[in-house]
């Protein structure tokens, strides 16, 4: 009921997690990275838990591939659970349960780890990780590309309708962007894309904002002076 991809800049160390699913609001429960630390997805029949776990173990040391192994020697049902990690290496781990629904996949290379269950082929991920490895752009733009690139592969067997691009950094502490389409009735990663347009020129000021409002921008409403 999910395809999803998760990747590391190899040259500004920031993370991402662009995902999508038939179910509503996938990337509140799904989508977990820390900047600096790494990305650990959660998903399939999702525990949330598993997420913040993934990180902290990431954030204590352990590898991608070691804090994995802990989280499958140690998680109840993970024969249901999907995950995949990245470290702030960019070395990738991903785990799918016995139990994972329908057809599932994985593909990853340094830095970028895609994977899907209830997925209309098993090419999903391969195309989703080639999409973002030959695009152009920041980390955002990548990830945008490569959802588009899963859907056109054929995503999942159904439709899905929500998806969201979340992403992280070394030296801020809360998601520098964190888009969500919680639900829509067709068209979820089109909408988000064109969210992500809207975003993608204020979000360096939405930083500036928090760090030092003395410097920020005008929000260029009514009002604002």
């Amino acid at each position: 009921m999910t395809f999803s991809i998760a990747a590391r800049c190899a040259s500004t160390g920031m993370f991402g997690i662009a995902i999508s699913s038939s179910s509503p609001a996938v990337a509140a429960r799904c989508a977990h990275a820390r900047g600096g630390v790494g990305v650990a997805l959660s998903q399939n029949i999702t525990d949330p838990a598993l997420g913040p776990a993934g990180l902290n173990l990431m954030a204590g040391g352990k590898s991608a591939t070691a804090s994995l192994e802990s989280l499958v020697a140690s998680a109840p049902f993970i024969d249901y659970r999907q995950l995949a990690l990245i470290d702030a290496e960019g070395r990738t781990a991903g785990f799918s349960g016995s139990e994972t629904l329908g057809v599932f996949a994985m593909a990853e290379e340094r830095n970028v780890i895609a994977a899907g269950n209830l997925l209309a082929n098993t090419d999903v991920p391969g195309a989703m990780v080639a999409a973002f490895t030959a695009a152009q752009g920041s980390l955002g733009d990548r990830l945008i590309a490569a959802l588009g690139a899963g859907l056109a592969a054929g995503g999942e067997a159904g439709p899905v309708h929500s998806a969201g691009l979340y992403l992280v950094r070394t030296g801020v502490s809360w998601p520098v962007a964190d888009l969500r389409v919680d639900w829509a009735e067709e068209g979820p990663i089109a909408q988000l894309e064109a969210l992500w347009r809207r975003y993608q020129p204020m979000l360096e000021d939405y930083v500036t904002r928090a760090r030092d409002p003395s410097r920020a921008p005008s929000y260029g409403v009514p009002g604002d002076e």
